[in-house]
């Protein structure tokens, strides 16, 4: 039997192929296989510290950073747990077998991506962006990482930028198989937490919220988070995560990811106030709990993943069946696709004239009186003589006579009567149909 780690490579290959197809989610309210499979979408305010939620995730500095909006596409992330000593690289959707290492242009690309997309405003776009990293960092995981909610909208931004990125984010976390990671800073009130008022709406029994606080180490002196952090002020069904990212500073100096880790575990493990929480905080121990999470989803959803897949299979299958098959490259297929069009075009006639589909008998009236009339019309005797037309078909005949006058003798004597014009026929004039050669 496959290994969840197995399982959450085989979503996320899914995933990518959903994408490529035009199914990405978010969008619309019809169900499609993307909605089906279970996924952990990041949400929080702007500035709340997603970003470097992310990147502590990673343990790469790789996303775009900046003042207003920055993320203005979904980023549907993919870690990859690889073996030690490998080097860790990146790799879109987009850009299949280009590989990455270097993680500043990691960066670059996502934003030229965006701008692809949106252009050089500050639109924003629910069409995806995937990016798989592999590394012996992380865990195997997939997050999807959303524009921050925002209150007012700035200088180049539509006035109906706030309302937008609200329905965008409310079309990912309303879905039943989405795990809700909420991002709140530790030195805000959760009262007037943008991601817990959201998550709160969609799920309020908080069955599928993560609750993260970041910025603790930014707290006002002689405040804590502990009420938050042991769930009294705000319950959830999962324990919140207390986050410690880089300092601005830290970002400045280009600090190691690998050493902000361990001295996030350095400040939680010396903290007066949080040291007896130290094994259950920091972005190391939040990943592991996300990705142990999402396998217990993927199992519970299995059922129904491979039920959904099934279907859309057989669908597809019908509708290529009553497609037909694709028109053939090569000369010798497509002879051979005409030659079974033929066959099919005279089973179908033969089947008319004996009954076995309607229609046989307007058939046979047109040969019974339509078409020996149309001859009667013909007028034979002003272009041809009795002589001439014996010297066409003796001609025709060659040196060995038929029993049966030969085609080519009839061909030539339509030809030269004129019944058969090759030219195209003068303005106003229609084509005569050839009764002799049919």
């Amino acid at each position: 039997m496959a290994t969840m780690e197995s399982l959450i490579v085989t979503v996320n290959r899914i995933q990518r192929a959903c994408t490529v197809l035009g199914d990405h989610g978010g969008d619309t309210n019809l169900p499609t296989l993307w909605e089906a499979l279970p996924s952990v979408v990041v949400v929080g305010g702007q500035s709340s510290g997603k970003s470097s939620v992310l990147e502590s995730i990673v343990g790469r500095d790789f996303l775009p950073r900046g003042s207003g909006i920055v993320t203005r596409r979904p980023l549907v992330l993919q870690l990859h747990k690889t073996e030690r000593g490998l080097q860790e690289y990146g790799e879109f959707l987009h850009l299949p077998k280009k590989k990455f290492t270097d993680f500043s242009m990691v960066r670059k690309e996502i934003q030229d991506e965006t701008d692809r997309m949106t252009g050089k405003s500050k639109q924003i776009s629910p069409v995806p962006i995937h990016l798989s990293i592999y590394s012996p960092n992380v865990v195997n995981l997939t997050l999807i990482d959303l524009p921050g909610l925002t209150k007012v909208a700035v200088e180049g931004q539509p006035e109906s930028i706030v309302q937008d990125i609200e329905i965008m984010v409310r079309s990912y976390v309303e879905k039943p198989n989405c795990i809700i990671l909420a991002i709140t800073p530790a030195n805000q009130d959760i009262a007037t937490s943008d991601a817990m008022k959201l998550s709160r709406e969609v799920d309020p029994t908080g069955e599928r919220t993560f609750g993260v606080l970041t910025k603790l180490d930014l707290m006002d002196k002689g405040t804590n988070a502990i009420d938050v952090l042991e769930g009294r002020a705000y319950p959830l069904q999962h324990p919140w995560v207390g986050i410690v990212n880089r300092s601005q500073a830290d970002i400045k100096k280009n600090v190691d990811m690998i050493a902000s880790r361990r001295k996030e575990r350095e400040f939680f493990a010396s903290s007066p106030d949080y040291g007896h929480l130290a094994s259950k905080m920091g972005s190391e121990y939040l990943a592991k709990v996300l990705s142990k999470h999402l396998e217990s989803v993927i199992r519970a959803r299995l059922p129904g993943i491979t039920s959904l897949i099934n279907k859309s299979i057989e669908e597809l299958e019908a509708e290529l069946s009553h497609l037909g098959r694709s028109v053939a490259v090569d000369a010798g297929a497509q002879l051979y696709t005409i030659l079974e069009l033929c066959r099919a075009f005279d089973r179908i006639f033969k089947e008319h004239l004996d009954g076995g589909r309607p229609g046989g008998d307007r058939i046979y009236g047109v040969f019974d009186h339509q078409l020996p009339a149309a001859l009667r019309k013909l007028p034979f005797d002003r272009h041809l003589s009795l002589q001439n037309i014996r010297k066409v078909v003796s001609e025709a005949d060659g040196y060995q006579p038929h029993l049966i006058a030969p085609e080519q003798g009839y061909r030539l004597i339509i030809l030269d009567s004129g019944f058969l014009s090759e030219a195209p026929p003068r303005s106003g004039e229609r084509w005569k149909p050839n009764f002799l050669i049919c």
